[in-house]
C-alpha cells in the first residue's frame, strides 16, 4: 500500500471556533508540512471573496515545492450551467493548483433540501466537473460529501455519485464523514470495502470529523478497508468537535500498521507544537505521542518498571516521534524516581539509601499540604541536595517587608540578606509586592553573588488549593526563570501569597547558584 497523507490544515482546520489564520501563518504552516513529508497540502478555497486564499495560491506559486502538492478546494459547477462556465471553476484554474478538490453532494436528503436540485443534475455537476479539471489538466480529489449519511440513507445514489466521479476522470474519490457520527468504526471500515467492490479500480480516501470521538480510529479502519488517501488536520484543529488528528495517525500508520509514509517521525511533536504556536492555541499535553505527557510517568510501580525496562510501560520509544519520557516527582512515585531524577547529582545513589526514604517521605508530606513538585523540578533539587548534604543556602534572608500605598503606582519592599557575617540591607519599587520583593532581593545579593545579575523572572502563577477557607485559604504559587542559557521552574506554598511567592524566588536564586556549583561538590 502507498498511502498519502492529505493536509486540510489551511482550509478545514481554520474554520475551528477562534482559529484564523492570517496569510503569512497558512505560508509558515504550509512549508512545515512540506519539510514533514506531507504528500498533499489543502491551502483553501480561491475566489474573489476570499482575498486571503487568493494571496496565498499567488505566493505558493512563487515557492518551491519538495515533498507536497498544493491543492484548492472548490464546490462542483453551479445548477445548469456549463462547467466551462462557472465562475468558481475559472478560480480554482486561476489559483495555478497541479491539484484541485471538489466536493460534491452524495446524500439524497442533500440534494433534494440544501442544494435543492433534481437528483440527475446534480450527478452531471458532479461528472462535468471532473471531467473539466481533467481536460485542464488538473489531478483532482473528489470528495463525496456526506457520504456515509448518504450511503446508509440511499447507497444506490449514494454510489451513483461516485461512479459519476470516476467517470469524469477523477483521480480519487474521498469518502467524507462531514456530519462526524460514524461512531462505530467497524461499520465505516464494511461500508468502506463495499465501495471499493462496487466501483473497482478507484483509489479511494478517507475525510473523518471527531464529533464521536472515533475520528482517528475510523481513518485507521479506512486504510484497513483499502483507502490510500488520509484527509486530516496537525492537532486535530477544525469545525465543531475538530478534524480528524493528521499527527496521530500518521504515527499509528508507521508504527502500528507499518505503512511508511513519512521519512522520519522524529520531527513529529515539533511539528504538532510549530502549529500550536502558530494557531496561538495551548497545545494539548495529553496528544497521544507528542503531548508532554504522552510519556509521563507518576506511579510509583511505572516508574520502577519504566527505570528498569522502558518498554514494559511505553508503547514506542518517545525519541521516534521527537518526544522525551519524564519522570514526574510526586506522592506516588518511589525509590527509583528519586535514584532517576537525581542521577546527575549523585551517580551511584542506591534506592535503598535511607536517605532516599526521607526524600520521598518528605516530598508526600509536603505535597499533602499543597506542595506540587511536578512542575518546579528545581525545588525538588535542591530539596534533595540538601538531604543528601550538597547544598547549604549560601545567603540566608533576616528580613522582609512590602509596603502597599492606596493610590501608589509602585509597591516598596525591603530586603535584609545575610552571607556569613556581612549583611546587605536593600530597597526596592516594583509592580506590586512580587515584584518589589523579587527587586529588592537581587539587588541584595547580586553584591555577594555577581552572577546572579543574568537571572530573571519569565513567569509567574498563582493557584489557589482547595479548601473551605475562603480568602485565607493556601495558595502555591509557581515561578519560572532563566539566566539565558537555562530555564527552571520553583514552588511556594502558603496561606499567605507573599510568603508563597517569597519561597520560590529565594528556591529560584539558591538554585541558580546550586547549579554553578564546581563538580563533585
Amino acid at each position: 500500500m502507498d498511502i498519502k497523507l492529505f493536509d486540510t490544515t489551511l482550509r478545514d482546520g481554520n474554520q475551528a471556533r477562534g482559529l484564523s489564520f492570517s496569510l503569512e501563518d497558512k505560508l509558515a504552516i504550509a512549508r512545515l508540512l512540506d519539510a514533514f513529508g506531507i504528500h498533499y497540502i489543502e491551502g483553501g478555497w480561491p475566489n474573489p471573496t476570499n482575498q486571503l486564499d487568493v494571496d496565498f495560491f499567488r505566493r505558493a506559486r512563487e515557492m518551491e515545492w519538495v515533498n507536497a502538492r498544493i491543492t484548492c478546494f472548490g464546490s462542483t459547477r453551479r445548477p445548469g450551467k456549463s462547467a466551462a462556465d462557472d465562475p468558481g471553476l475559472k478560480h480554482l484554474l486561476d489559483a495555478g493548483c497541479p491539484v484541485v478538490t471538489i466536493f460534491g453532494k452524495s446524500w439524497d436528503l442533500h440534494v433534494d433540501h440544501v442544494l435543492r436540485v433534481d437528483r440527475q443534475e446534480n450527478i452531471a455537476m458532479i461528472r462535468d466537473t471532473c471531467e473539466f479539471l481533467k481536460k485542464a489538466g488538473r489531478e483532482v480529489v473528489y470528495d463525496a460529501e456526506h457520504f456515509f449519511d448518504g450511503y446508509k440513507a440511499n447507497p444506490e445514489y449514494a454510489l451513483a455519485t461516485l461512479r459519476a466521479a470516476a467517470e469524469g476522470g477523477a483521480d480519487w474519490l474521498v469518502l467524507c464523514e462531514t456530519n462526524g457520527g460514524m461512531a462505530l468504526s467497524w461499520e465505516l471500515e464494511e461500508i468502506v470495502r463495499t465501495v471499493g467492490q462496487e466501483i473497482p479500480g478507484v483509489r479511494l480516501g478517507i475525510h473523518a470529523h471527531n464529533d464521536t470521538g472515533t475520528a482517528v480510529a475510523n481513518s485507521l479502519a479506512a486504510v484497513r478497508a483499502g483507502a490510500l488517501q488520509v484527509q486530516g488536520t496537525i492537532n486535530g484543529i477544525g469545525e465543531r468537535c475538530g478534524n480528524a488528528n493528521l499527527v496521530t495517525i500518521l504515527a499509528n500508520l508507521q508504527l502500528k500498521m507499518g505503512q511508511a509514509v513519512v521519512p522520519d517521525l522524529s520531527a513529529l511533536r515539533q511539528l504538532s507544537f510549530s502549529v500550536w504556536e502558530i494557531a496561538n492555541l495551548s497545545p494539548d499535553i495529553r496528544a497521544p505521542y507528542v503531548g508532554d505527557a504522552a510519556f509521563a510517568h507518576k506511579g510509583g510501580m511505572h516508574i520502577d518498571g519504566v527505570v528498569k525496562v522502558a518498554r514494559s510501560f511505553e508503547h514506542v520509544d518517545p525519541s521516534v516521534v521527537g518526544n522525551e519520557r519524564e519522570l514526574i516527582v510526586s506522592d506516588q512515585g518511589g525509590g527509583a524516581l528519586i535514584v532517576s531524577r537525581l542521577v546527575e547529582l549523585v551517580p551511584d545513589l542506591d534506592k535503598k539509601d535511607p536517605r532516599v526514604a526521607e526524600i520521598l517521605g518528605e516530598i508526600k508530606e509536603m505535597e499533602s499540604a499543597g506542595w506540587h513538585f511536578e512542575v518546579a523540578e528545581a525545588s525538588f533539587h535542591l530539596l534533595a541536595a540538601k538531604r543528601l548534604g550538597l547544598f547549604d543556602a549560601p545567603f540566608q534572608v533576616t528580613h522582609y517587608r512590602v509596603t502597599e500605598e492606596m493610590g501608589a503606582v509602585d509597591t516598596e519592599a525591603t530586603v535584609r540578606v545575610k552571607v556569613g557575617s556581612e549583611t546587605a540591607h536593600t530597597a526596592a519599587f516594583g509592580e506590586g509586592p512580587v515584584g518589589a520583593l523579587d527587586a529588592a532581593l537581587r539587588k541584595a545579593v547580586v553584591r555577594f553573588f555577581p552572577e546572579l545579575g543574568a537571572v530573571r523572572l519569565t513567569d509567574y502563577k498563582v493557584r489557589v488549593l482547595e479548601g473551605a477557607s475562603g480568602t485565607g485559604s493556601r495558595v502555591r504559587v509557581w515561578v519560572e526563570s532563566t539566566d539565558g542559557t537555562r530555564t527552571w521552574a520553583t514552588t511556594g506554598v502558603s496561606a499567605n501569597i507573599i510568603e508563597a511567592s517569597w519561597l520560590a524566588l529565594v528556591d529560584s536564586l539558591h538554585y541558580a547558584l546550586f547549579r554553578r556549583r564546581p563538580k563533585g561538590q
